[in-house]
């Protein structure tokens, strides 16, 4: 196994302290540092490097390290899909969107996921390994180098569970508000979970300025379990009352995410319960038209009884709007995701 860092992990201490130890002028690391910002991460389109510098860089770190094994453009509405292969052999793939504010990425936590959703095509691949803060933050530099554009906002949505990967998620939440970096501001960051109670606990605590979302998808414990076989070990009441207090004490609304699947959470009788749930907290509801994918046990919720659904908790007091779809033909909507490129290969 490769025990060298990935070169986007390095900070500017990591390659200050580098250059004193290999004997390189102390300016090296800045200028080092201004490729790896700018998403560039192969030594040989480091221009204004001497050869014994990037010879250096390639034998102390794992310098490119990601690629573009692939990529995919929506022919609906120009959706971008890249699928990375690292450099151990995990594959990960990354979403851009475009919207009137500009791009934003939806990038991955983990090579695979662990959560078992019966719902999602990611869980049907296995798991790989959690993703480096370098790795997240590859895939919103390197997104906005193959756009040849500045990324405006990322979400945490990807392959995998963000708080399954805690201490690395808070470390590319640093990363991305670097302002020698991409300099991105918190609040066009938002971080999605399934619901991993203790980590969500640890999170309020740090107060960041970063968007919460919270995969709900069910508004009882017993059709919880069925959709959410691991993030239902939280039962759903200790869950809502761990986002009540994120809302106290960070003063953030929060956002729940509630994929429709047919017949089976999109029921008056849901949306009655999740109003309740719900009831007097700061927050907003994005319904999902839940996406298919081949050996998925659900079917798309019907466009009637989204809206059927929406005006019930919408009658009951709650805040919902029903999401945009993007990239459904190149299978890079939500729940789509297949860490695989069987889709080009098949």
């Amino acid at each position: 196994m490769d025990s060298r860092k990935f070169c986007l992990d390095l900070n500017e201490e990591d390659l200050k302290t580098w250059c004193k130890d290999r004997g390189f002028p102390s300016f090296r690391a800045g200028q080092i540092r201004k490729w790896l910002a700018s998403g560039v991460i192969d030594t040989a389109s480091m221009t204004n490097l001497p050869k014994d510098i990037k010879a250096g860089l390639e034998e102390d770190f794992i310098m490119g390290g990601m690629t573009i094994a692939h990529d995919f453009v929506s022919q609906i509405d120009g959706t971008v899909k890249l699928v990375f292969a690292l450099h151990d052999g995990n594959i990960i793939e990354t979403v851009i969107m475009r919207y009137s504010t500009g791009l934003s990425v939806c990038i991955s936590s983990q090579a695979g996921c662990k959560m078992g959703c019966t719902f999602c095509a990611s869980a049907k691949a296995g798991f790989g390994r959690s993703l480096s803060p370098g790795e997240m933050l590859g895939q919103v530099l390197l997104a906005g180098r193959y756009m040849d554009e500045r990324i405006r906002s990322v979400v945490v949505m990807g392959i995998g569970e963000p708080f399954d990967n805690y201490d690395n998620l808070i470390s590319f939440l640093k990363l991305i508000n670097d302002p020698d970096g991409p300099n991105l501001g918190a609040r066009h960051v938002t971080v999605s979970t399934c619901g991993l109670i203790p980590k969500i606990e640890e999170f309020t605590k740090l107060k960041l300025q970063v968007n919460l979302a919270i995969s709900l998808h069910a508004p009882n414990d017993e059709l919880r379990r069925e959709l959410m076989p691991v993030p239902a070990h939280y039962p759903v009441r200790d869950l809502i009352d761990a986002c009540r207090k994120y809302v106290k004490e960070t003063g953030r609304r929060i956002t729940f995410e509630y994929s429709l699947f047919d017949e089976v959470n999109d029921t008056i009788a849901c949306a009655r319960q999740l109003a309740a749930l719900l009831k007097g907290l700061n927050c907003h509801i994005n319904l999902i038209a839940a996406n298919e994918f081949p050996g998925s046990p659900y079917k798309r919720c019907r466009k009637g009884r989204i809206e059927v659904f929406r005006k019930e908790l919408e009658r009951l007091g709650l805040n919902a709007t029903l999401r945009r779809e993007m990239g459904t033909d190149i299978m890079a909507a939500c729940g789509q995701l297949r860490r695989g490129i069987e889709e080009k290969e098949g």
